[in-house]
């Protein structure tokens, strides 16, 4: 596993229009891929003991944290995670956040400490709304879970429905050309120095009326769920770069 992810280590390559599109598609997923080969390094170094498999699962159950999460039972019908799976995520979910959930700036410490050659703080910041998905300021195990089942496990139609949500920040059912411009930007602050060629300051709205070329269909300046998703089922490197999240664990 770790072999298969470090072949695919971040790099953007604005040679072409067509490479710099799948470049900037692969360099987002590679971000969240690195990240989460990380967590499940550090949750899984231990193999458990039944009596630590037992205190996970009592844990998952009656912890006495300030949040608790749903039981086993319910996460494990409502994602594509076993039971097994779904224990040594919470070890490593308890790990990083002590409390059962963690804020925005937290997250952002969490996530920066694994792109140390650039700034990924606006990219996290990104992400972080993603999973919070009641908008309440925190990400809970279950927002965590649930996200994940999507991003690992989910059909095509639904991960490219969860990378929609992504790229529509202001969450009105619509990607603009300054969502998306914010978007690319802080995917190249967050690989730092491992963007080559050198950017050009125009490199990242260039990409955005490439990425409008091909999506907004009708040309009125956005692009819908319904054009977005027709895109991105019709294009390789898109359905490739997905292939980025198969098997991480």
């Amino acid at each position: 596993m770790e072999k298969k992810l470090d072949s695919v280590s971040a790099r953007v390559d604005t040679s072409s229009s067509s490479s710099g599109d799948a470049c900037l598609q692969n360099g987002s997923r590679r971000g969240v891929a690195a990240r989460l080969k990380k967590f499940f390094m550090c949750s899984s170094t231990k193999p458990p003991s039944i009596s630590t498999e037992n205190s996970i699962e009592d844990e998952l159950e009656l912890s006495a944290v300030r949040h608790r999460p749903e039981a086993l039972e319910q996460l494990e019908a409502q994602t594509r995670f076993s039971r097994k799976e779904l224990q040594i995520l919470y070890r490593g979910f308890k790990n990083e956040c002590p409390s059962g959930v963690v804020n925005e700036d937290t997250f952002k410490e969490i996530y920066a400490q694994f792109f140390p050659q650039g700034d990924a703080s606006t990219y996290a910041h990104f992400l972080f709304n993603a999973f919070d998905t009641d908008h309440n300021g925190s990400v809970s195990f279950e927002d965590f879970v649930m996200g994940l089942s999507i991003l690992l496990r989910g059909s095509v139609q639904e991960k490219l429905n969860w990378a929609f949500n992504l790229y529509d920040i202001n969450k009105d059912g619509y990607i603009t050309k300054e969502e998306m411009l914010d978007i690319i930007k802080s995917i190249y602050d967050m690989m730092g120095k491992c963007t080559y060629p050198i950017l050009k300051e125009e490199t990242p709205r260039q990409h955005v009326e490439i990425f409008f070329q091909k999506m907004d269909k009708n040309r009125d300046g956005v692009v819908t769920i319904d054009e977005f998703i027709d895109c991105c089922q019709n294009d390789e490197n898109i359905m490739r770069s997905m292939q980025l999240f198969e098997n991480v664990i």
